[in-house]
């Protein structure tokens, strides 16, 4: 019930289309109610020998009438629910995706792609059967039975009493029912996440699975995910097989006992012919709600599931935010400062151990060190992607916990090593960082990156389609695209990831390039495994064990033993 409540706020927003709604299916039920009365009053004119032919005239021309008004009130019923329910599921969605991207990178440590992809669209799809059918078929079926039950008790109580013997055996097998096949529904949520995120990943790892030749066995993985989702969904469906015909059975023991004990009270005059027929009509009423049941039941499992997985979503911990009284950072010219900054994801695992550093605006900074020691982890921490356990990170002297995160982000342009770009055309990859941007500023940063010629020799130029996550471009090619994009926001913070990572030597001189005239204009972080991308840095960080152990320019540490050198004399 705290799950409904919760969700009956998120619709209250469409009160308005719902109200409308609401109304048209009471009509419907009062002109379903009232349909039966005017054929027992029919019949009772018929069955009296000399019946009023312009009264039963009327009466036919009213009950075409209400027919006619079902129609309308039908329509307007289902309509209007399934209108707001469908814009409820695009309202869900956004706020699900805006949920998702507004949560720090913790949160996705242990997600996947394709169980997150689920949620957004699988689960919140749930939330239109629930308040296009589950509900307002939940609100008719209620009044319906309380009219049904107030209009048979009229007629005749005992015969009214008699035909609710099956109504406790239902409710009572509806309850145990619900019970049982919930954590079935919760675990085919589940599994269809496990299969979709499945798919996502082999899709994205396409190339590596054609190279080693492991479509089969893929196709095997996907397959077990799929069957675990069959497992789980027919679980479900075994016991709505059961409970269904059960259902049916007891609804129909409602109408053997009107034949029955109600021919009995006819043939001792107990009840009239029309009342009979009238019961008769008002039971396909009364039990019709009853025996659907079972599928309102079975669908408010599944929509309870999916429901879940989303209100989890937005019960997500949002660590990264805005403290109190945070306000926007003023412009800044870039110069950085860590202080005695210490950060761990895993509470017995620290990354970085007591860093201390600054860097001047419009200096370079490199970072250097193995594979594992924290490089990455300390430019995250400056966009605050994490917050520091201990220390503080300033921006031109405003620790950067007490400014808006958007504000920070603004002054920064990441360069990642991973680049990732866009399906659509470069000047849109690269304009990207700066919405609205000319192309006279698309142009020139392309030129700042030593991408503009390269560019000029595409087929299509500024317009060539780059293809998902720029397929169609070369590594070095899709790195100066990012430095480009990087260039056109215009921030005074560069960080660049392993910017000339697995790129060929000439490639590597023009990405070099690009990266001096990045200097003095722009403070630049770098992280680099390739030494020669950044000998020109005005300072050099070396990290070992989350710890700087050297720190000078590229002179100073090849002047003296240690880590540095050795990764040099490594590298020829």
């Amino acid at each position: 019930m705290k799950l409904l409540w919760r969700l009956s706020r998120e619709a209250a927003r469409f009160k308005k289309i719902y109200t409308v709604s609401i109304l048209s299916t009471l009509l419907l039920t009062a002109v379903n109610l009232t349909a039966p009365m005017i054929l027992r009053e029919m019949t009772a004119l018929v069955q009296g020998g000399t019946p009023d032919l312009k009264r039963v005239g009327l009466l036919t021309l009213l009950l075409a009438g209400l027919y006619l008004l079902r129609v309308l009130f039908r329509f307007l019923s289902q309509y209007l629910s399934h209108l707001a329910a469908w814009h409820l599921v695009e309202d869900m969605r956004v706020r699900v995706y805006e949920k998702l991207q507004s949560l720090s990178m913790k949160y996705f440590h242990d997600k996947q792609t394709g169980d997150l992809m689920s949620r957004v669209v699988n689960d919140t799809a749930n939330f239109e059967q629930l308040y296009a059918h589950i509900i307002p078929e939940m609100v008719t079926n209620f009044i319906t039975v309380a009219g049904v039950v107030t209009v048979l008790l009229c007629i005749n109580a005992r015969l009214a009493l008699l035909t609710c013997i099956p109504v406790p055996f239902i409710l009572l097998g509806g309850f145990v029912f619900a019970k049982k096949i919930r954590p079935h529904f919760r675990d085919a949520q589940k599994a269809v996440a496990g299969v979709n995120a499945k798919i996502q990943d082999n899709f994205s790892g396409i190339a590596e699975i054609q190279a080693f030749g492991r479509e089969s066995d893929e196709a095997d993985s996907v397959r077990k995910s799929a069957n675990v989702y069959t497992k789980a969904i027919l679980k479900a469906l075994i016991m709505a097989n059961f409970f269904h015909p059960a259902v049916e059975f007891f609804s129909s023991a409602g109408t053997v006992i009107v034949v029955g004990f109600g021919g009995w009270l006819a043939y001792h005059n107990g009840l009239e012919v029309a009342d009979i027929v009238a019961f008769l009509l008002y039971l396909g009423l009364f039990y019709a709600p009853i025996s659907g049941l079972a599928q309102l039941l079975e669908g408010m499992q599944s929509a309870y599931a999916g429901a879940e997985r989303v209100i989890a979503v937005f019960d997500a911990e949002q660590d990264i935010k805005d403290a109190p009284g945070a306000v926007p950072i003023p412009p800044v010219k870039g110069s950085i400062e860590f202080r005695n900054v210490s950060f761990r994801y895993e509470a017995e695992s620290p990354v970085l151990q007591n860093v201390s550093f600054s860097c001047e605006a419009g200096r370079m900074v490199a970072l250097v060190g193995p594979t594992g020691v924290g490089k990455t982890t300390l430019t995250q921490l400056v966009g605050r992607y994490y917050d520091p356990d201990e220390g503080s990170v300033l921006l031109d002297g405003h620790d950067i916990r007490t400014v808006t995160v958007a504000s920070l982000r603004e002054h920064i342009a990441p360069v990642l090593q991973d680049t990732y770009l866009f399906n659509g055309t470069l000047a849109e990859n690269i304009a990207y960082s700066k919405p609205g941007a000319s192309r006279e500023e698309i142009v020139e940063a392309a030129k700042a990156a030593n991408i503009h010629e390269t560019i000029l020799n595409m087929p299509d130029g500024y317009e060539t389609q780059v293809g998902e996550r720029g397929l169609r471009l070369s590594g070095g090619q899709k790195q100066r695209v990012a430095i480009a994009r990087a260039i056109l926001r215009r921030a005074p913070v560069i960080i660049l990831d392993e910017a000339t990572a697995s790129v060929d030597t000439e490639t590597e001189r023009e990405i070099q390039a690009a990266i001096a005239g990045l200097q003095k204009r722009h403070t630049v972080i770098a992280i680099a495994h390739r030494l020669s991308t950044i000998r020109r840095a005005d300072l050099i960080l070396v990290l070992e064990n989350g710890a700087v152990v050297q720190r000078g320019t590229h002179d100073e540490l090849m002047a003296e033993e240690g880590l540095y050198k050795r990764l040099s004399v490594n590298q020829g």
